[in-house]
């Protein structure tokens, strides 16, 4: 089968705790993720879309094969508001300017996020973005379990911001996702004219619907409670709200035959990465196996291919056919008829190849 696409997914925050982002020599947290790199290509995922972080240098030394890993498609910085979903200031730290030309917090400083406000700074550190390399941008749009101050309810970056951002991705040849989960986040995204709805879980019929006739993208995960344990009551009550409407958005999803895309989305809880593939096993209470193996491999392809002339890996993605990047799984079984072999990559994958390169082989 091909290998398996991750469209959302976190290199760096995934196995690194905040306080060790926060509170580590960052050169110890990115060999971290240097090391979960290898982990995530040996759970047989041939390629991320990575939804946000420092991770430029994750990629080149993989495409150099300095380290092995999966393809990435960067984001770089996720850009946020103030009091957004990446502010990740304490409430000792005060704002600078909001122009994203002030002094920069910690986890601006490092590449996780940018906090900005106002057209003409979001359209600035998009533009950074781009520069650094970034195949797709990333912007926060709504509130958060992660996030300290934003309710689920906020919608944050006025629409003319949004769009700010969507015009200088277009200016490059790629487009913009966001991350929100309530309806009103959701349609300003879509007038504005992103490409790719991140979560959605709190969305209702006449935003699935337009998500629908707009042919945008949803990249929703099956979260459960369990995925996640918050330090906070406040975080774990926003967590458990989202998990409560992950069945009601599968089951829109598919009534209206939305673009619709997988992904991971774990955050700092490194112990969790191992579970990676369970998001996949979770799926089946939405989908056939079949139509789960197609989301994760062909589907995903076309997701992170919307990054169009910014698409560092061209060739085709996702299939088994002549002329497209020879990832291959060589499951000892049948998915089809057994999707669980997925869930244990160590005695299920016999062979990981990863464009033409064998990195694993018990034959």
């Amino acid at each position: 089968m091909p290998g398996l696409i991750d469209a959302h997914w976190h290199a760096y925050m995934s196995c690194n705790t905040l306080m060790n982002i926060l509170a580590t020599d960052i050169s110890f947290t990115h060999h971290v993720a240097g090391r979960e790199a290898n982990n995530t290509l040996m759970r047989g995922f041939t390629t991320l879309r990575d939804a946000g972080g420092p991770v430029y240098g994750l990629k080149e030394a993989i495409d150099a094969h300095v380290i092995n890993g999966p393809r990435i498609y960067p984001s770089g910085a996720m850009i946020s508001q103030t009091a957004g979903h990446g502010d990740f200031r304490t409430v000792h730290d005060h704002a600078q300017t909001g122009c994203g030309c002030g002094a920069l917090a910690f986890t601006e400083e490092i590449g996780a996020s940018r906090i900005v406000d106002g057209v003409d700074a979001v359209m600035m550190v998009t533009r950074e973005n781009l520069r650094q390399g970034s195949s797709q941008i990333k912007l926060l749009v709504g509130g958060g379990a992660a996030s300290l101050y934003d309710p689920l309810d906020v919608t944050e970056f006025f629409e003319e911001e949004i769009q700010a951002a969507v015009r200088a991705a277009e200016d490059w040849g790629t487009y913009v996702m966001v991350h929100v989960y309530n309806p009103k986040g959701i349609t300003r995204a879509v007038k504005a004219g992103v490409k790719s709805i991140e979560h959605g879980h709190l969305i209702d019929e006449e935003t699935m619907k337009l998500l629908a006739d707009s042919g945008t993208w949803l990249c929703l995960q099956p979260f459960t409670v369990e995925d996640n344990t918050y330090p906070s009551p406040i975080q774990q009550a926003k967590h458990i709200e989202i998990c409560n409407g992950t069945d009601r958005a599968y089951n829109l999803a598919k009534k209206y035959n939305v673009n619709l895309a997988w992904g991971t989305d774990l955050l700092f809880n490194p112990a969790n990465t191992k579970n990676q593939n369970h998001g996949i096993i979770k799926l089946q209470k939405w989908f056939t196996n079949f139509e789960i193996l197609k989301m994760v491999t062909h589907d995903n392809a076309q997701i992170v291919a919307l990054s169009g002339l910014r698409n560092p890996y061209p060739k085709k993605l996702g299939v088994i056919e002549a002329g497209a990047y020879a990832d291959l799984l060589l499951v000892n079984g049948n998915p089809m008829e057994n999707l669980e072999l997925l869930q244990d990559p160590e005695n299920s994958f016999a062979v990981i190849m990863k464009d033409g390169i064998i990195y694993k082989n018990t034959l």
